[in-house]
């Protein structure tokens, strides 16, 4: 949409569409109010496509999907007072699992700042407790100023949410300040070249050298020149859950798991008896330091655009600051002829296979309950979607199980909440998918506890015609704490939750539900689901009872 009336007064209302649109914003999520009609007005005449949600948490969600999707910050626009703090979940979310995210926020006229007056607060107070910028206009000539602004913090590592609180009566002032380039922020150099020496020296001398890759591991670009590396080089990878899918099928014999939450893994293991290991675009936030890493002696090669957060657990004999892909390609050219030694590869075949046999004892393994295998249920999955899906997965003990068992082969293609674990992402995600991936497969799972926290959205995703297929994992608890609260007290308190019908609720919607009673009818279900226009629940009953067993074994093993 090009800029309204150049160089003729307008409201500053229109200068931030004008904005949205210059940054090339496809959707706005939100919920309208008296404070920040304005914008909707402008938004009436062009701009980028409204969807108007049924909480603001949820466009929240929806926003943050949009920014790890696409590398380019999702908006949302809500009014002022509950509107702006309905935000401050998904705000939260987005700003520790660095996804760009940019929050339009409105508030009462500036004379009215200060008074006990309807919805009148300090909104960029609470703001900044859940972002990393927050800019507050004063003057309609800053309002695309702050705008701007937002959108570069947002995009800049560490990623994150931005929020701009526009006061009423400063949306509706006339203004002629534009900026209507896009402005983007360039790419960084590679690190130095003396770092890249000092680490290709330090890989090449280590007799078990190992890649840990993290989330901004898993950018396309960083992700292609990781690929490089591992098949110039055939060094064994682990995944974050934020980096799943960095490794492709094509370089499956190098993929030794997938790590976080729970410390029993085969990639563990390889991280435990690294004696270099290689950290990329690796964040502390996903799998806390002192969970891993148990040698600080140990030399640990830091590649990432931003220094590392110093640990007592995490220190770093060398750290190559610059961007990813561009550091990752220099090092493989000095890396070129590598070649790991037999004891070396031995090893790793044995973790491989490990890693395997995760997976083989429950693919048809019958339940001993009333509920399925919640593994053999992912392994189903698994089988019935190729890699063009995206998966979004929920908080709760259904999380554990997807994140051990679900293999991707692309990057942000498989959606974990590892920063905040926040309950309710799942549904929103899959839509935010469902418009930036249209027609590939799209599937969210969820347990039927995290299901209703933004369950409502059904309904927009009704409204919006978006086709996706919601999976969700039922024992009417909430198990992930209830399995916890044992190995703590030996008893459960406060998890137990009411059962409810699906299928009603899906109807009532405008989707379709489904109740499944065997893995046979599940398979059967899902493949009619994936091809039903519009969103389709699949209600699976659940099988908990190791979850307790699973979370207290620690893996022990060790390379021999």
């Amino acid at each position: 949409m090009a800029p309204t009336n150049p160089g003729a007064p307008v409201r500053s209302a229109q200068k931030i569409v004008d904005v949205l649109a210059a940054q090339g914003v496809e959707y706005v999520f939100g919920i309208p109010g008296a404070k920040i009609d304005a914008v909707y007005d402008a938004l009436a005449d062009g701009g980028p496509k409204l969807v108007v949600c049924r909480h603001e948490q949820n466009a929240a969600f929806m926003a943050g999907a949009i920014g790890r999707l696409t590398g380019k910050p999702g908006v949302v626009l809500v009014t002022s007072g509950p509107g702006t703090t309905n935000l401050a979940t998904g705000l939260l979310t987005a700003t520790t699992e660095q996804d760009p995210v940019v929050a339009l926020c409105g508030a009462v006229r500036r004379q009215d700042r200060l008074k006990r007056t309807h919805q009148s607060m300090d909104a960029a107070a609470m703001l900044r407790t859940v972002t990393k910028f927050t800019g507050e206009i004063n003057d309609p000539d800053n309002a695309v100023e702050a705008t701007i602004g937002a959108f570069r913090a947002a995009a800049s590592e560490p990623r994150g949410a931005a929020a701009v609180v526009l006061p009423a009566d400063v949306l509706a002032a006339p203004t002629t300040a534009g900026i209507t380039a896009r402005l983007p922020i360039p790419p960084l150099a590679a690190a130095p070249a003396h770092a890249i020496a000092q680490a290709t020296d330090l890989i090449r001398a280590a007799r078990r050298p190992a890649l840990l890759v993290g989330m901004r591991g898993a950018d396309p670009e960083s992700c292609a020149a990781l690929r490089a590396l591992v098949a110039a080089t055939g060094l064994p990878v682990v995944e974050t859950f934020q980096a799943a899918g960095v490794i492709s099928r094509a370089l499956e014999d190098h993929f030794l798991g997938r790590v976080g939450l729970f410390r029993n893994q085969p990639g563990d293991v390889v991280l435990d008896n690294a004696d270099v290991l290689v950290a990329i675009g690796y964040d502390s936030v996903e799998y806390d330091p002192v969970l891993w890493n148990n040698d600080v002696g140990r030399p640990i090669i830091h590649i990432d655009s931003l220094p590392a957060d110093i640990d007592n657990h995490y220190q770093p004999a060398l750290e190559l600051l610059g961007g990813v892909a561009a550091t990752l390609t220099a090092l493989t050219a000095g890396l070129a002829g590598l070649t790991l030694t037999a004891e070396y590869r031995n090893q790793i075949d044995k973790q491989r296979k490990a890693l395997a046999g995760i997976d083989a004892p429950a693919r048809d393994d019958a339940p001993g309950g009333p509920g399925l295998d919640p593994v053999s249920v992912v392994l189903r999955l698994r089988e019935e979607l190729d890699d063009s899906a995206t998966v979004t997965c929920d908080i709760g003990s259904v999380y554990i199980y997807m994140a051990r068992h679900f293999r991707v082969y692309e990057p942000r293609r498989l959606l974990f909440s590892n920063g905040q674990q926040t309950l309710g992402v799942a549904l929103p995600w899959a839509m935010a998918a469902c418009l930036v991936r249209p027609g590939t497969p799209v599937v969210s799972v969820s347990g039927d506890g995290g299901f209703l926290f933004s369950a409502q959205e059904l309904s927009t995703a009704a409204h919006l015609g978006l086709t996706f297929t919601h999976i969700i994992f039922r024992d009417n608890t909430y198990d992930m704490v209830g399995f916890q609260e044992v190995l703590k007290y030996q008893r459960k308190s406060g998890v137990q939750l009411a059962d409810y019908d699906i299928v009603s609720y899906a109807a009532a919607f405008g989707g379709r539900g489904y109740r499944v009673n065997s893995l046979d009818e599940f398979t059967a279900t899902l493949r009619q689901a994936l091809t039903e226009p519009g969103p389709s629940l699949i209600d699976v009953p659940v099988d908990y009872s190791r979850n307790t067993d699973l979370a207290a074994h620690l893996h022990d093993d060790t390379f021999e």
